[in-house]
């Protein structure tokens, strides 16, 4: 399913912090892909009512020397029980941020990214 073009926008707060959590690691290039958070926009969503995007970020903002694909680092979501509710994956093209997927495993679809809190760098 291709995403849903949208206007472009402002990051969410939720979609700021996962941003932000996720290039908190320490890995090469991490440096330039916090720097690219204030510039990002969201331009599309993948499907109607869920958390997955894809972004833009300004070329006025310096890419990361990263290949394409998703980040070295990724996240588990869990229950605090820790019942496993999916990943959060950020992706890059051509060294800029360029979407957030949340992968779930539950029946239902998720509507909205996870808090942080229920987050684990891997």
């Amino acid at each position: 399913m291709a995403p849903i073009p949208s206007t472009p926008r402002e990051l969410t707060p939720a979609e700021r912090e996962v941003l932000e959590f996720m290039v908190s690691a320490d890995f090469a290039g991490a440096d330039r892909l916090r720097a690219q958070i204030p510039h990002c926009r969201v331009v599309a969503v993948w499907a109607e009512g869920q958390p997955s995007v894809d972004l833009a970020v300004s070329r006025t903002v310096a890419p990361a020397q990263l290949p394409d694909g998703e980040l070295p680092s990724g996240s588990e979501v869990r229950t605090s029980a820790g019942e496993y509710l999916g990943e959060v994956l950020v992706w890059v093209g051509g060294g800029y941020l360029s979407a957030i997927e949340y992968a779930w495993v539950t029946d239902e679809a998720p509507d909205r990214l996870p808090d942080v809190s229920t987050m684990k760098l891997v």
